[in-house]
């Protein structure tokens, strides 16, 4: 039985003893299927950036097929395990903290996976407001939104309309669809949506 000192998942501690204490229900051990056909339709790569990468297996899929990624993690046990489980791409991954990490080339591409659930509500307009700052017009942000209006998390559930008045001001939505392999602890509530940078 998992035991965790730390109860605030705004700090690394908290992150880290669950990935030291292998409890990581939201680690499917595998990419899932809408970014697997994100990335084989792309018109080409881009320039990537993985907030809150967890184990980051995407890391390999995109790398194996010439994208140049990054993924970050403030926990040090995540990065750990995110480098133990990419081999040769191990490097890719950058103990990091999102709000502060200054990429050094221009990013084209955000991907969200259980990183904007992860973190409490009250901090959802500084991720939201980092996106936008982080990529230029016409970037892209795409990924898994949480919808659920359980209290306590995480993950830490949104509601439709609250993630559009959120996300409009600086993106256009291109892409809103049902997700069929989801994990136990998102399934029924998650969908794969695909967002664009509008002209600041």
């Amino acid at each position: 039985m998992a035991t965790f000192a730390s109860r605030d998942p705004s700090a690394p501690e908290f992150w880290s003893e669950r990935f030291e204490q292998e409890f990581t229900p939201w680690d499917r051990g595998d990419v899932p299927a809408a970014f697997r056909q994100f990335v084989a339709t792309s018109p080409r790569p881009y320039v990537t950036l993985i907030p809150g990468c967890g184990t980051g297996y995407e890391v390999a899929c995109l790398s194996e097929a010439g994208w140049d990624v990054t993924a970050i993690d403030f926990s040090p046990a995540a990065v750990e395990a995110a480098r133990h489980a990419l081999g040769r791409w191990a490097d890719r991954v950058v103990q990091a903290d999102f709000f502060s990490f200054l990429p050094d080339r221009p990013v084209e591409f955000i991907y969200e996976r259980a990183f904007f659930c992860a973190l409490p509500r009250p901090m959802r307009q500084a991720v939201v407001a980092r996106w936008a700052e982080l990529l230029p017009p016409g970037g892209l942000l795409a990924g898994f939104f949480f919808f659920d209006d359980a209290p306590k998390g995480p993950p830490f559930g949104i509601a439709p309309a609250e993630l559009e008045s959120l996300l409009a001001p600086f993106f256009e939505r291109i892409t809103d669809e049902a997700v069929t392999d989801s994990l136990p602890v998102f399934a029924g509530k998650e969908r794969w949506q695909v967002w664009q940078r509008k002209p600041r």
